[in-house]
């Protein structure tokens, strides 16, 4: 099915049959991503006195209870709500869901005891590319980011003055393959979550974040449309399912 969408006076061709997936999906068991020292997320049938949720069981249907962490347990999209005391619902963020997107790989840069992702990389791969959503792809590239457990593990991270310039170049949406764009361990200084949302001024409450996605070798860095869905929870995150589709020439 082929789809056109207009952008700031441009129309751009589209195959919506031909989407990209991004996401990670979540797993009830140990072998699903993790990271913020919390268990492993679970799916499991409901129990009631002798009621079990699942057909096997003798039930009528399956009929599963899941708990999770949307920022430790696979891809989700984050609101400023999530280092404000006051409440912010990522539901409310977005409203619009496709945006035009730049899909670019960085192999973070040794920046003392941490490998960083800096404002000179950023720079060098959007270039003069007006662009509202930046899709980040990290080096090495490996299929063990699907189900790695990074607690403990000092992940790469976005320096500050990378959050700033994403901000001066008017980027809404942030998309990265890491747990966090943060430093796994700050003492709670979230630079570049901050800067991002600008919490020192105007807050940017429409900008969102989205962590622990997965961009496979085979998309080419470039332009896409990005289709950003998150499950309805009013909270400052929820698990999503973001979704590149290629621009047709």
């Amino acid at each position: 099915m082929i789809a056109t969408i207009k952008h700031n006076s441009r129309n751009y061709t589209i195959d919506l049959s031909k989407p990209i997936d991004i996401s990670i999906p979540m797993l009830g068991s140990a072998s699903n991503v993790n990271a913020w020292y919390v268990g492993h997320p679970t799916i499991l049938p409901h129990q009631n006195g002798d009621f079990i949720g699942s057909i096997s069981a003798g039930a009528s249907t399956n009929f599963n209870d899941i708990s999770f962490n949307p920022h430790a347990h696979g891809t989700h999209t984050e609101c400023v709500g999530h280092i404000t005391k006051e409440f912010h619902s990522v539901n409310k963020a977005l409203s619009n869901f496709f945006f035009l997107a730049e899909v670019i790989t960085i192999a973070p840069e040794k920046y003392q005891d941490d490998f960083v992702i800096s404002k000179k990389q950023l720079r060098y791969a959007i270039g003069n590319k007006k662009r509202q959503a930046i899709v980040i792809r990290t080096l090495p590239n490996l299929r063990e980011k699907l189900s790695k457990q990074y607690s403990h593990t000092n992940p790469p991270y976005l320096l500050e003055e990378a959050a700033q310039y994403l901000v001066e170049a008017n980027v809404q949406h942030l998309l990265i393959d890491l747990p966090s764009v943060d430093k796994e361990k700050d003492k709670g200084a979230l630079l570049a979550h901050n800067a991002f949302w600008n919490t020192e001024g105007k807050v940017r409450t429409k900008a969102t974040i989205t962590e622990f996605i997965f961009v496979p070798n085979n998309v080419a860095d470039g332009a896409y449309f990005l289709n950003l869905q998150v499950a309805a929870f009013e909270n400052d995150a929820s698990p999503s399912r973001p979704v590149l589709y290629q621009i047709d020439a």
